[in-house]
């Protein structure tokens, strides 16, 4: 008997033990798993000017089904500045890149002009690659804000300057005259060649995946869709994500829709429309390249409402001259040709969407992205 009960004893020790090795093989997968793991990759895109109604028109006068629609993850943005309620593109832009609300006009600085790190800065230390596209000068507010640090928006030469130091992977946009026909002299188209960028000043070709890339392609904005602009913002997008794509690492990459807001200040309802329409066409390319690549992190929003926008009911003059509604139609109408300070919504899809539900001021989207990275700033 007393050896059987060595024998049971013998044998509950190896059980334990390869319990014990088990456990331990099972963590190290765990851990070995986890530090395999690709990195986050994040698309950020900003609608500037796009609130709820501006993304409502995409629901009644595009032909197909918006590409909205895909997302199931949504909040709603509060995006006062720190000495305004009603913000500037500046500041909005500030807000997301740096985790911080400021004044009107700033770039990249805090409330008392201090320069911050921006999050794609801060992405660059830690290996990522990064990216802009911009219909408007790449030196424009939403752009700048995430490379710059200046006091005022307008100073584009500054801006343009400390771009050419910012080593940023794949750029495009406008702004050409504030690098080459500036003040000072200086030509920084020069400076980019200097620096191995491959650039283009006259259209968006094939990217060069072996060396950074530099799109500007007019002296200042590009046109708006009115104007016939074309397919520049999807197309540069997947010039975009083809480049990154071909980098094999994370990147982080900011898209901006520019002229929503553009729409709004001239009170134009079909420039508005247009322009939500080609940025929704603009998210199916992204939600394309996020299906394929599932560690990749999308999130869309505004910098602040433009317009005061809504979306009521279209009349027509009757044979009596009488107002008569139109049962099947509707309208844009403005409140005004400015910013409101509208709440405006938050699309999350990927890896951390989760995140981005709820009610939030709008410098939390930058601390949302380093909870979805799990990484810290290098503060």
């Amino acid at each position: 008997m007393r050896y059987l009960g060595k024998i049971a004893m013998v044998v509950a020790l190896a059980s334990l033990t390869w319990g014990c090795d088990k456990a331990t093989e099972t963590t190290t997968e765990q851990t070995t798993s986890a530090t395999n793991e690709e990195p986050l990759s994040i698309i950020f895109m900003v609608g500037d000017g796009m609130g709820v109604p501006q993304v409502s028109s995409a629901f009644y006068f595009g032909d197909e089904t918006p590409n909205f629609k895909q997302f199931t993850s949504l909040g709603l943005s509060r995006t006062s500045s720190s000495n305004y309620l009603i913000t500037d593109s500046a500041a909005g832009a500030t807000a997301f890149s740096i985790g911080e609300k400021t004044y009107k006009r700033a770039i990249g600085v805090t409330t008392d002009t201090m320069p911050k790190a921006t999050i794609l800065e801060d992405l660059k230390k830690q290996g990522y690659a990064t990216g802009l596209v911009s219909l408007t000068s790449i030196t424009h507010a939403t752009p700048a804000a995430f490379y710059a640090h200046v006091a005022d928006r307008d100073m584009h030469e500054e801006i343009a300057k400390q771009l050419i130091d910012a080593n940023i992977d794949f750029f495009a946009g406008g702004g050409k005259k504030f690098f080459n026909k500036r003040a000072d002299g200086v030509n920084l188209l020069d400076s980019l060649l200097a620096k191995n960028y491959k650039l283009d000043t006259v259209s968006l070709g094939k990217a060069d995946f072996s060396k950074p890339n530099a799109y500007i392609l007019a002296d200042d904005e590009l046109p708006n869709k009115i104007q016939g602009r074309g397919d520049y913002l999807p197309d540069a997008t997947k010039t975009a994500l083809d480049y990154f794509e071909a980098q094999n690492k994370p990147f982080f990459m900011m898209v901006e829709g520019s002229f929503i807001d553009w729409g709004g200040h001239a009170e134009n309802d079909t420039m508005m429309i247009k322009e939500v329409l080609d940025f929704d066409k603009t998210i199916g390319v992204v939600l394309d390249y996020v299906n394929k690549h599932p560690n990749t992190l999308v999130v869309i929003t505004a910098d602040h409402e433009t317009g005061g926008a809504s979306i009521g009911k279209y009349y027509k003059t009757g044979a009596d001259g009488k107002k008569q509604e139109v049962k099947d139609k509707v309208q844009i109408y403005f409140h005004d040709n400015q910013h409101s300070t509208e709440l405006v919504p938050v699309f999350a899809k990927g890896k951390g969407e989760e995140l981005f539900r709820g009610i939030y001021e709008n410098n939390e989207i930058y601390h949302k992205f380093f909870k979805a990275l799990n990484t810290t700033t290098n503060e």
